[in-house]
């Protein structure tokens, strides 16, 4: 069966009234954190398959999502880049999307609108975008999750998580994919962005400490037990930057200074760490000293 773009394998699961949880990658996946947080969630909840592009070469430029080669059986198969979609029907909590989706090079208004068919045909009510970007934050304090619940209703019960609800001011070029956001808001579907900001120092492929913090956010609207977070690998990954960061002076400056930038910007993320600004103060700016160490910045040199 095919929904615009997508090739759609049948049976046809019958959803009622699912929420999408949507990743898109690279644009705002550093450290791998909203594909890791859906793997997670398809693990628990049992995802299935549900469909892919048909024809991905259509979207992307395979001279920068590159396919890959692999041996099975003594036989070399090749592996094409491509947005899929899985599904999973949780015995609690409504049915649920997961958009594993690339930015794309070409065509963009026709993939847009193949996304936006596919949410419509499956009547889905939620739509969740989840992310990283690397932010002038320390890795020694609680990772920040910026956005908005947009009004969808929490599990009964369920602790509140702190999000750091923030309307961006942003203005300037920016990706495609923010006009999926705007169809679905104009769709009447309830909306929901959650950003994980990571420090910009320690860029790892796979932040486990981003991806536990995502989850527990998203434990606040679905059935996500604290088992499923890789919490204590996040904390290896972490220590090996302390280590790292002790090893070199100018470094361990930064990062008191990042803290100190960090405890008055969000200073209900980490109340151990009082903060003496007043609502009406502007926070504290980094030096451009500090901003040009960042983008330099290599602890494995």
């Amino acid at each position: 069966m095919r929904i615009g773009a997508f090739e759609i394998h049948e049976p046809v699961p019958e959803l009622q009234e699912p929420h999408a949880l949507v990743m898109i990658r690279p644009w705002v996946d550093v450290g791998s954190v909203g594909s890791l947080t859906l793997r997670q969630m398809e693990r628990h909840f049992q995802g299935q398959q549900l469909g892919k592009l048909a024809r991905p070469g259509t979207f992307f430029d395979f001279t920068r999502y590159r396919p890959t080669v692999k041996i099975v059986g003594g036989q070399r198969e090749m592996t094409y880049p491509n947005s899929f979609i899985n599904y999973a029907q949780p015995a609690d909590g409504p049915d649920l999307l997961f958009l594993h989706l690339l930015e794309p090079h070409a065509m963009a208004e026709d993939y847009v609108e193949s996304i936006v068919d596919l949410l419509k045909h499956f009547d889905a009510k939620v739509y969740c975008r989840i992310g990283a970007m690397y932010d002038s934050v320390p890795h020694t304090r609680p990772i920040v999750i910026t956005g908005n619940p947009g009004g969808v209703e929490m599990r009964p019960g369920a602790p509140t998580p702190f999000i750091q609800q923030r309307q961006s001011q942003y203005e300037g070029p920016t990706t495609i994919m923010n006009k999926l956001s705007d169809e679905m808001t104009d769709m009447g579907m309830g909306m929901m962005t959650f950003m994980a900001h990571l420090p910009h120092y320690a860029q790892l492929d796979e932040d486990f400490a981003g991806t536990s913090r995502m989850l527990e956010v998203l434990s606040a609207f679905y059935d996500v037990p604290a088992s499923l977070m890789p919490t204590h690998r996040g904390k290896l990954q972490y220590a090996e930057i302390d280590a790292a960061v002790e090893r070199k002076p100018e470094h361990k400056a930064l990062v008191s200074r990042l803290e100190a930038y960090y405890d008055s910007t969000y200073p209900r993320a980490n109340p151990e760490s009082p903060s003496t600004r007043t609502p009406e103060e502007d926070p504290p700016t980094l030096s451009p000293e500090i901003e040009r160490f960042l983008k330099d910045l290599d602890l494995g040199s």
